[in-house]
Parts: structure tokens; C-alpha cells; sequence
């Protein structure tokens, strides 16, 4: 009896040694999270659409400026501002889903169990989502480029090249604020639906109510650029803030719309329960 129980300590023993020395795995590198999570944002079949809208959406918006524009809009940044505001409008949307579909697709299960650091997976998507802003930017003015030399050969005139990089700059951090609106909103919804409806009420309801009420109340109009997030995104989208003061405005406006909620949403997703 003795010898068997001396036996098993042995044995105990060692495998408690080996158990010892046994090394984790490697963490998952945040570099392979970002092509991770950035392929995820694509590989779905409303992710793929979203793709094909654009692309579609980009080349009709193009066909459109050379068909009906008047011949002296037949410039760059008519090409531009057509490609561009289809992507404007739906790569909120792709940053979206990127964030509610590890919930609405039972997918956050899996990856947070793999990851289990949130914040690592939460930081990757939201680089990825940058990433996509600003690319989206890029390609909108390689698309107009082409555009605006194919439009001026039909119509037969010199091409205008006629934005500035200053105001191409200004475009893409209009375009990239936007970008973190809707990833703000859904980290602080996580439901596809909620953050899909709250995206389209802020920037399309929110900005006919806020223009009909400064046009109506002469004091909303003096305080608009301190309170209106989406009063300083439109003149991003025509040019930089023309004084010192209209960037202080737009700090202010994005921190209490942007920044604080962004905020929220990150600590509450990060405490969320995954089912």
C-alpha cells in the first residue's frame, strides 16, 4: 500500500514538474489582428455588398458627371465630390458592422476567447476602421482622376485640376470623423439595427433639424459651430476651418459628440457579456 502511494507521488510529481516547465503560447501579434479583423470587415456577404456598392455607386456617379453636367462643371472636383459621397455614406456603415457583428453573428464568443484581451481586438478594428477612411479617400481621388481625364477627352476640354491638397486633406479627416462616427455608435449600441438607425437619424435627420433651426432662431445660429458636430464634418468636406477659432470649435464639438461617447462605448463594450 505504501509503495503504490509512493509510486503515485512519484508520478504526481512529475507530471506536476513537466506541467511546470510547460511554456504558453505566444500571444496573437497585433499586426496579424489588424489582417484578422480587416478581413472580417469583407468576408461577410453584407460586408462584400457594401464593397460592390461603392465600387458600383463610384462608377455610376462618374457616368453621371459626363452625361449630365454642364461643361464648365467638367472638373476634378465635380468628379470627386461624386465618387466621394457614396463612400462618405457607406463606410460608416462597414465600420459598423465590424463592431456589431461579433454580436449580432454570435461571432464575439470565439474571438474574445482567443483574444481575451478586448481592448487588443477593440484597438485593431478601430485602426482598421481608420484605415478604411482614409483609403476610401484615396481611392475616391484616383476614381475622380480618371473620371475627370476620361470626361474632358468626351466633352472636349482641358482638364481642371482644380483641389488643393489642403483641401483634399480636409476631405479625408471629414471623411475619417465621420468613419468614427459610426464606430462610436456601435460600441455603444453593439446591435446592428440600433447603430444602423442611430447613424442615418445623426447625419441626415439631426442635420435638416439643426439647419431649419438656424435659419429660424438667430441665436441657435451664433451658437451652432460650439454645438453641432455636423456643422463643422460639412465644412470639412468644402475646406479647412478658416480661423484658429473654427478648430477650437470643432475640438469642442467633437469631444461632447465624439470623444466622451467613443469613450463610453469602449468601457461599456469592454465589460459587455458574450453569449
Amino acid at each position: 500500500m505504501s509503495a503504490t502511494s509512493s509510486t503515485l507521488t512519484t508520478a504526481t510529481g512529475r507530471a506536476g514538474a513537466v506541467a511546470g516547465h510547460r511554456t504558453a503560447p505566444p500571444a496573437i501579434g497585433f499586426g496579424r489582428l489588424l489582417v484578422v479583423e480587416a478581413r472580417k470587415m469583407v468576408d461577410t456577404r453584407a460586408g462584400a455588398w457594401l464593397v460592390i456598392a461603392i465600387a458600383v455607386a463610384s462608377v455610376l456617379a462618374s457616368v453621371a458627371v459626363i452625361a449630365w453636367a454642364p461643361e464648365e462643371m467638367v472638373d476634378y472636383s465635380s468628379f470627386a465630390t461624386a465618387v466621394g459621397i457614396p463612400m462618405a455614406i457607406i463606410l460608416p456603415v462597414i465600420a459598423i458592422l465590424s463592431v456589431t457583428s461579433e454580436f449580432s453573428q454570435r461571432t464575439g464568443l470565439a474571438t474574445f476567447t482567443l483574444v481575451p484581451h478586448r481592448g487588443r481586438v477593440v484597438a485593431a478594428k478601430l485602426v482598421d476602421a481608420l484605415a478604411v477612411g482614409v483609403l476610401g479617400m484615396v481611392v475616391a481621388a484616383g476614381v475622380g482622376a480618371i473620371g475627370n481625364l476620361v470626361g474632358a477627352a468626351v466633352v472636349g476640354v482641358d482638364p481642371v485640376w482644380d483641389v488643393s491638397l489642403a483641401e483634399f486633406s480636409a476631405i479625408v479627416l471629414g471623411n475619417v470623423l465621420g468613419v468614427l462616427v459610426g464606430f462610436m455608435l456601435a460600441t455603444l449600441l453593439r446591435s446592428t439595427a440600433a447603430a444602423m438607425v442611430a447613424y442615418l437619424v445623426y447625419g441626415y435627420v439631426l442635420v435638416g433639424l439643426t439647419t431649419v433651426l438656424a435659419a429660424a432662431q438667430p441665436w441657435f445660429a451664433d451658437a451652432q459651430p460650439w454645438v453641432d458636430f455636423n456643422y463643422h464634418q460639412g465644412n470639412l468636406f468644402e475646406g479647412f476651418p478658416a480661423t484658429g477659432e473654427g478648430w477650437a470649435q470643432l475640438g469642442v464639438t467633437a469631444a461632447a459628440w465624439l470623444v466622451l461617447p467613443l469613450a463610453l462605448g469602449l468601457w461599456r463594450l469592454g465589460r459587455a457579456e458574450v453569449k
